[in-house]
This record gives C-alpha cells, structure tokens and sequence, in this order.
C-alpha cells in the first residue's frame, strides 16, 4: 500500500502536507530511481515544471535542488501544462520529467508527479521503490560535492515546441468558429492565444490572468458557469475550459449547456469511426462514464471498455490492446495518434476539428446521445473494503439490477481517500434512479454504517 503517491503523485496542503523538504527528498530519492540504470552512463537529464499556483516556486526550487543532489542535469520548464511537459519528454530525449501541480484542486493544495522517459506516469512499484528511499533509516544515495552534482538549464522555450507539436495534429486551420476558453488561470493561460491564434480561430478569453492564487478559484473545467454564460452573450458556437494543469478539457455548446468528457469522446470517436480511424471500434473509458454514452455507442457500432477510476488505468488498457481513444467523464481525453496522455487543449481543437469538418453544432453532433440521469451517494462506513462481505448489501444490489432489466445500472465501490462508500445508480428518469440509491444506502446504513 503506497504511503506518499497517490493515484496522480503526491498531493497535499502546500507547506504543510507537501513541504520543501518533502519535495526536496522527492527529487533526489525520485530522480536517483528513474535515472540509475541511465544505459550509456552519462549524465542524466530531467525536465521540470509547475503551473501557476503560488507554492510552485518554493517546492519547485526545493525539488530541482534534490534532483542536483544526485548529480541530474535539470532542465527548467518554468509554467507549463501536465500534458506539455510530458510531450517534452519524449522530445527532448529525457530521462524523466516532473511536475507540480494539483491539478484541478484549489490554489491551497499543490502535487508532484512523475513521468519517465515515454512521457507516461509511474508503475506501483517504481512509485513504492520511491517511498522506500524516502522512509529509509539512513540516506545511502551518492553526495558528490563538486564533480558530478547536476546543472541547470532554463528551458521555457520548449514551450514553443509544444505549441508547435498541438497545431501539427491539426491539418487545417480552424477558421469559421467562435469560442469562448477559460484557461483557469492555470498552466494554459499563457498558451491559449498563441495556439488558437495560429489556428485562425475566432476566440475570445476568461480566467487567463493568473496571480498565484486564482488557480481554478469559480473557473475552468470544474467551474463552467461563467464560461456557459459568456459562450450565450458571445453568440459563440462552443465554450471550452481547461483545468489547473490543462489535462482536462470541458465544452459548452452554443446554447450554455455543459458538455462533459463522454460527450466530448462520443463526438470525436463517432467521427474517427466514420473514417475508419478509431482502432479496433472501440473507446476506453472508466466505470464512471454514464450508461448513455455505451448505449449511443452501441447504435453506432463502437464498443466501449471499462477501467476503474483513473486516467492512469485507461491509458494502460489502450496501450495494452491498442486502442486509439479513451478517457474519463471529467475531461481527461487521450489521442494516442497524437500523445499519450490527456491533454485539454489538444481535445479541444480536434473537438474543433470535428465541429468544421462536419459543419454541425455541438447540439447536432450530440442529437444521438440521451444521456442516464445519475445519482451518486457518499455513505460513511466503518470498514469501506468490507462491504461485499455483507450478503445483505450484495442481496440488496442484486434486487436493484433485476428490477432495472438492463436499463439502468449499479456502481458501489469505496472512495480512494476516506471512509466511505460510493453508491451510484443510472435509470431512465431521476426518480427511478433516486429511489435505486436509496434502496441500497438504506441497507449500507443498517449494516455497516458509522
């Protein structure tokens, strides 16, 4: 059981939970693991990033000062996007990256993650071997004290090659469409004009300031409302909002209405479907997807594979079986014909792509799809991986699922962080649905309730 890594790096409070001397330790016992079978024995080099929360800077200098420790060439990225830097990698031939960020969290909180050289996130293991160094009695890593510690290089000019890399995957400009971008004040704020402007694109921005602590403060992918509004007053045809670290991407059609990442792939996939482009007619994405995405999928002939919850798995089961489209409900998109992570800008401009090639609205292109109403209850339990033990529990969700004859759907699983249960249910109206849930929580309550 991984003690510091989560399921995207390790996250916490900054200067609190996550401290300079956390991230200190994270760069040399980390850095030292992804880099001591570098096979030709030359120095190794390591590229490093943040977004724009105020925390950035501090853990960052701390962490690049680990990685030096061990002797690491340290390329600096200064602000830039999760999937950025992981592009990065790759193109520059490192040997690892790694970012800060928390993402999507409030500006409060503030993670680091690993990437190795294939730009991809860690394996469990490398992550436990991490953590072993960290909770080691006695430090036993190399000190060199002047030939062999590591150098810095600035290197935010590969934020040019980035942008270069997205308008690539484009084979036309964007011209003809209006949007409204809301970059969260995050990693993509200083991005989104350069990109959208090479691409002839009508667009206009919100929340592209950033101050060190308006990091998705009311904006961005999980704060659509502003955006909604602008895309109506605006007359645009879409909204598009991007997370802290632009690893998400959330629409808005023409009419103010959220499109969420199911709806985002179904469009995308139906249209690499009719060319023949999406590999093996099928998408990838996690347990959460809403049971209407599967159903407009199936009367296109597109299959649909599940994953637990992460992005991390949903890349591993395309990379597995070969598959060229997946992602989660909350944004994260992967394109692997072009990158091999989630990355919100390029989801949105071959959103774009899409929306022009076709010469449909968001809501035309979205006609097929009705989605499930969705309810979800947090029930707090006394032992959250016990639950199937209970026949009571397991009798009551079977019940649920005869009574719903293959329309609707049962999804409990324990939460990742706290003591708790997830109960979520589909079915063709929300009073069904409710009452599904609350079937199964009256019985959660009585038998293992807090």
């Amino acid at each position: 059981m991984l003690k510091y890594f989560g399921t995207d790096g390790v996250r916490g409070e900054a200067n609190k939970v996550l401290t300079p001397e956390m991230a200190f330790k994270l760069g040399r016992m980390g850095g030292y693991v992804l880099t001591k079978e570098k096979e030709d024995g030359g120095q190794a080099k390591v590229l490093v990033s943040r977004d724009t929360r105020i925390s950035g800077e501090m853990l960052e200098y701390a962490l690049i000062a680990g990685l030096l420790s061990v002797g690491i060439e340290v390329l600096e990225c200064g602000v830039m996007t999760t999937p950025g830097l992981s592009y990065l990698v790759r193109a520059q031939g490192a040997d690892a990256g790694v970012q800060i960020s928390a993402s999507h969290n409030p500006v409060e909180d503030n993670g680091i993650k690993f990437f190795g050289s294939d730009g991809l996130k860690l394996s469990d293991a490398k992550e436990e071997e991490i953590e072993e160094l960290i909770d080691a009695k006695q430090d036993m890593l190399p000190r060199p004290s002047a030939e062999g510690l590591g150098t810095v290089t600035d290197f935010r000019d590969g934020s040019n090659k980035y942008i270069q890399f997205l308008e690539n995957t484009i084979p036309e400009d964007l011209s003809g469409i209006k949007v409204v971008i809301d970059g969260a004040n995050g990693a993509a704020s200083a991005f989104i004009s350069r990109l959208f402007a090479d691409l002839d694109v009508d667009f206009t921005t919100i929340s592209t300031h950033p101050n060190g602590l308006n990091i998705n403060d009311h904006c961005g992918a999980t704060h659509t409302a502003r955006l909604q509004e602008e895309v109506v007053k605006q007359g645009a045809q879409l909204g598009l909002a991007f997370d802290g670290d632009a690893d998400r991407c959330i629409a808005v059609d023409e009419n103010g209405n959220e499109v969420d990442g199911d709806h985002i792939m179904y469009v995308i996939g139906s249209y690499l479907a009719d060319h023949g482009r999406l590999k093996k007619d099928t998408i990838v994405t996690t347990v959460m997807s809403n049971l209407g995405f599967t159903k407009a999928l199936e009367r296109r002939g597109i299959k649909n594979v599940r994953t637990q919850v992460g992005d991390r798995y949903v890349s591993e089961e395309m990379r597995a079986n070969g598959y060229s489209l997946g992602g989660e409900q909350s944004g994260h998109v992967i394109i692997s014909d072009y990158h091999n992570t989630g990355d919100g800008m390029l989801t949105g401009i071959h959103l774009m792509l899409v929306m022009k090639k076709t010469g449909k609205s968001l809501t035309e292109l979205l006609a097929d799809f009705k989605e499930y109403p969705q309810v979800l209850v947090n029930v707090p339990v006394k032992d959250k991986n016990t639950w199937k033990n209970y026949s009571a529990i397991t009798d009551a969700i079977a019940s649920v699922e005869s009574d719903m004859a293959g329309d609707g759907r049962v999804l409990v699983r324990p939460s990742g962080t706290q003591e708790l249960l997830r109960v979520m249910a589909e079915g063709p109206t929300q009073e069904l649905t409710q009452s599904y849930v609350d079937r199964i929580v009256k019985v959660v309550e009585a038998e293992m309730g807090a």
